[in-house]
């Protein structure tokens, strides 16, 4: 019979068996990053292999895999061939989280929708300059979905996020489309407000497509200073909806006054 990890077994022994309902996965994904956080473990230390974790934490080692696969992902351990995988000395990624649409975190969603001002309002800029008769189709393609979902009273998210994706793809820049893209999905929690809101009778997602259309002609223009305050004044006018002022030094043009 085998000899149990140390580490497992201190594991084990202040751990109860995760709850079955919950995605398996996630837990043990989650118990082992705030391990890591606090210190328990360090860089530098190897973690048990898949049999001692799955013991420990009472689950299967396909769900011990997954966990440490989603750990590698953020950067917060390292697998050596036939050593096993040990915590790193610094994360090599960082890791993310946004607001997910829920709660009353007023703060952190004007932070998001700053972020989106400044990311957008560039990327707009640069559409104007570069954008061809193929990346209008798509965006004007993906202004007609959004029409179509209000004319339904749909969910026009989808479209609202594929708009500023196709938009990004304008710029004809790899690395900013798959920038925009990756966060473009994070900042869906932030569009689905113009659809839905935090009450229906919040959501005004015929003015946010207003300010689509402007964005769009000022795009399609080749006017890049035009696109740029579009960008700006959409990202101002959803955040206003709810209440949220964002600053003006997001304006160069105010700032500079």
């Amino acid at each position: 019979m085998s000899a149990t990890h140390p580490k497992a077994a201190e594991l084990g022994s202040e751990l109860s068996r995760i709850a079955r309902p919950l995605r398996l996965s996630e837990e043990v994904w989650g118990d082992l990053q705030r391990r890591i956080a606090r210190g328990e473990l360090k860089a530098g230390d190897r973690l048990p292999t898949e049999k001692a974790l799955g013991e420990a934490f009472g689950v299967s080692r396909a769900v011990v895999r997954e966990a440490v696969a989603r750990l590698k992902a953020d950067g917060l351990i390292e697998t050596r061939q036939g050593s096993g995988a040990f915590v790193v000395e610094a994360p090599k990624t960082i890791n993310l989280r946004f607001w997910k649409g829920v709660g009353s975190e007023m703060d952190e969603l004007r932070d998001i929708f700053e972020l989106r001002a400044m990311v957008e309002g560039a990327v707009a800029e640069l559409a104007a300059q570069r954008r061809d008769k193929k990346d209008l189709k798509a965006m004007a393609r993906h202004l007609k979905e959004m029409d179509d979902a209000m004319a339904g009273g749909h969910d026009g998210t989808e479209a609202d996020d594929n708009f500023h994706i196709a938009m990004a793809k304008a710029t004809h820049n790899s690395y900013v489309s798959r920038l925009v893209e990756f966060l473009g999905r994070h900042f869906s929690d932030s569009r689905k407000l113009s659809w839905h809101g935090t009450r229906r009778e919040l959501a005004h997602p015929q003015e946010a497509q207003r300010e689509h259309r402007a964005l769009f002609d000022a795009i399609s223009l080749g006017n890049a200073e035009a696109a740029r305050r579009c960008a700006l004044d959409h990202l101002r006018g959803t955040a206003g909806r709810f209440g949220i002022k964002l600053a003006l030094d997001l304006d160069r043009d105010s700032a500079a006054n």
